[in-house]
């Protein structure tokens, strides 16, 4: 497996966005550095580019530059963010019609440009994944194609925080979700299993973590895993189906040392990714 780190923040909401860019620099600093790649990312906030997604044209840009650098090598990747938004390249590159798209992460990312309040990209980077965002990328003349992904191919595992528009797109378009609660791998292996994929596109939005087990977060929500609960999963997923790719995105370490602290833990899970 190669390791391709994208320090891209400015898909966050947050005013604290630029720690993610940090935390990417961060993990990519423990990576083997033969099998490791950073993409550079713009310096500026980005533009609208005419559309309501905030800073689309430093998305755009950073997207191109990742789906050249993964189009260059046939090796299963595994794509450290920075913000999700980052995962509009990376699925598009691994995403096949016998995969399903596993989403660990607090928040189910599912908004269109029309219902997100914020104007986040990485909020609606899963909408955007199963075609949610189509007229607005278009507009933003944005080059990277999203794979359409459709919703019986998408898994929630974890997800615990959901806006109201995203409860209803959910309930409508009948997406798997497994909750965090007293979450068992296999359950999660049973839903994938249930769509009839036979591969996996793994995405880990570090937020699925419990707090009081993994500090560098930007939006904590209570209630979540724990590491060795995820670790186990991405197991039992590896066990069972093939990986076109991997991301792990929103490490957000407040210094230095934080950052230290919670290395072990996302080493563990790139470890169970890598394998």
């Amino acid at each position: 497996m190669r390791f391709v780190a994208v320090p891209q923040w400015q898909g966050s909401p947050s005013s604290r966005a630029m720690r993610l860019s940090d935390g990417a620099d961060a993990i990519f600093g423990d990576l083997p550095a033969k099998a490791s790649t950073l993409i550079e990312v713009p310096v500026g906030a980005g533009d609208a580019l005419g559309t309501t997604i905030h800073r689309l044209s430093a998305i755009s840009s950073t997207a191109d530059a990742l789906a050249a650098e993964l189009a260059s090598s046939d090796e299963t990747a595994l794509v450290v963010g920075g913000d999700c938004g980052i995962e509009l390249a990376a699925v598009a590159h691994a995403y096949r019609d016998d995969t399903c798209v596993v989403w660990f992460d607090a928040h189910p990312d599912l908004h269109s440009p029309e219902s997100s309040e914020s104007g986040a990209f990485s909020g609606m980077i899963l909408g955007a994944l199963v075609g949610r965002a189509d007229d607005e990328l278009r507009a933003g003349a944005v080059t990277v194609t999203p794979p359409r992904i459709p919703t019986s191919r998408v898994v929630l595992a974890g997800a615990r925080s959901f806006d109201d528009a995203e409860d209803a797109f959910v309930e409508e378009s009948g997406i798997a979700t497994v909750s965090a609660f007293d979450l068992d791998p296999q359950d999660v292996v049973d839903a994938v299993a249930a769509t009839g994929a036979t591969s996996v596109y793994i995405h880990v939005d570090l937020d699925v973590l419990d707090p009081s087990s993994f500090d560098g977060l930007l939006d904590p929500q209570p209630f979540g895993l724990e590491p060795a609960t995820l670790v186990a999963t991405i197991q039992a997923l590896r066990e069972r189906f093939e990986l076109t790719g991997a991301g792990i995105c929103s490490f957000a370490p407040a210094t230095a040392e934080a950052a230290a602290d919670d290395l072990g833990t996302i080493l563990r899970i790139v470890g169970a990714l890598a394998r």
